[in-house]
């Protein structure tokens, strides 16, 4: 969350063709919020009515619609003329959003919000032309900590060191003569001193650093949010399959809480062997707590709202779309639909038929999330003068009739 992107227990390190979700990686892609990309190509995508929409007349709206409603605060402050995403150029600008948040800010209710999508909103069916569809989950961790290194709270939670040299998803390390390196791996990094914002226990840090943001809660009371802030470019590894190939643990313990029971029974030396394996490391900044309801700031630089944000590829899609989902989990009670707003980004979010739901704060988030590794089907809803402008310009075949009834 950045923002970026996070997740939990049952398991965000097994590869993506097991029954565990993918090792998912939340944290900012640099250049999707403020500067976005090269422009690519829109996806492939099937108009659709609301009637199409599987659950669409039941789905609730509160949190999709607070969600919403921040991201078009976020439109307005943009330059009126500006493309939400050059990546996504399809997506329109700022004015072309502007009529539907304007009303969709007035909606007093879930009836009066579904009228105003049925009306003003088309929906598009994103097909990947590889039949790559995955849904998975994340959340906001809790973690105990300390000021200062004391009993199993040894861990440093590393800001951005005076080293770090930002150069987009490569950055680089200034050496003392002056000259610079891409930034070394995890080992390097944890083997020498350097400014922590807390201490924790070593493994709470290392599930921290794959969520990408928590909160870190003191014995005093007191809780800060350890925001992302930056990652060494290196490469995402998964340490589950590590230790399932090693024979550390068996396949049925690929989950955080399986990882993280051997690593409370296995040496130190041997735990540090293992966090290793990941060359990939995140450094965060600390931030006040805030308000306790709201969840971290993702890519779009808005709080991130429980089952109304999502986390999506920035290649493919604009940050600020409401999207509806056709997926299922035990986390969302079986079979599920509803209407998330694209808030978010990750490492690991790849395709553009790929979801990461935010579930919010605590163990029931994460407990929640980590049940989530399905196939689904996703729809933008885009402002009709958007998807008549595409229309227009061939990128969609035709286009349904203004205001189906859910």
């Amino acid at each position: 969350m950045r923002t970026l992107k996070f997740i939990l227990p049952a398991l965000l390190f097994l590869a993506a063709c097991q029954t565990q979700p993918a090792p998912i990686e939340h944290r900012p892609v640099p250049g999707t919020s403020s500067t976005p990309g090269t422009t690519g190509p829109m996806p492939p995508a099937n108009p659709a009515t609301y009637l199409e929409l599987p659950g669409w007349s039941a789905a609730p709206l509160a949190a999709p619609l607070e969600a919403f409603r921040r991201t078009c605060d976020r439109f307005s402050r943009r330059a009126w003329d500006a493309p939400l995403s050059r990546s996504a150029a399809w997506a329109g600008t700022a004015q072309d959003w502007a009529p539907g948040c304007e009303s969709l800010i007035a909606a007093r209710d879930d009836t009066a919000a579904r009228r105003i999508f049925e009306t003003q909103f088309v929906p598009l069916e994103i097909i990947d032309r590889d039949g790559k569809d995955k849904f998975t989950g994340y959340f906001e961790p809790r973690y105990e900590a300390r000021r200062s290194p004391e009993g199993v709270f040894t861990e440093p939670v590393f800001a951005v060191p005076s080293d770090f040299v930002a150069n987009g998803d490569s950055p680089l390390q200034r050496l003392p003569d002056g000259s610079t390196r891409p930034y070394p791996p995890r080992a390097d990094i944890t083997a020498r001193a350097g400014k922590a914002i807390a201490y924790a226990h070593p493994a709470d840090v290392f599930f921290l650093q794959v969520q990408g943001s928590g909160r870190l809660n003191f014995p005093d009371g007191s809780t800060l949010r350890a925001a992302y802030a930056a990652h060494n470019g290196q490469p995402f590894k998964s340490v589950a399959n590590w230790l399932i190939e090693t024979g550390r643990i068996t396949r049925g313990e690929g989950s955080m809480q399986g990882i993280r029971g051997w690593m409370d029974r296995s040496g130190a030396a041997e735990v540090r062997e293992a966090m290793n394996i990941n060359p990939r490391f995140v450094f965060f900044q600390s931030l006040p707590e805030g308000d306790v309801n709201l969840g971290p700031s993702g890519a779009h630089n808005v709080p991130l709202t429980p089952l109304g944000s999502m986390a999506v590829d920035p290649e493919f899609h604009a940050l600020g779309v409401p999207m509806f989902v056709q997926t299922t989990a035990p986390g969302l009670g079986g079979d599920w639909s509803g209407l998330l707003v694209a808030q978010d980004t990750g490492g690991a979010i790849k395709g553009p038929v790929r979801g990461d739901i935010y579930f919010g704060t605590g163990v029931d988030a994460g407990n929640r999330a980590g049940t989530m590794n399905a196939r689904g089907r996703l729809w933008v809803l885009l402002p009709r003068g958007v998807a008549e402008r595409m229309f227009a310009q061939g990128l969609v075949a035709s286009l349904p009739a203004t205001g189906q009834p859910g």
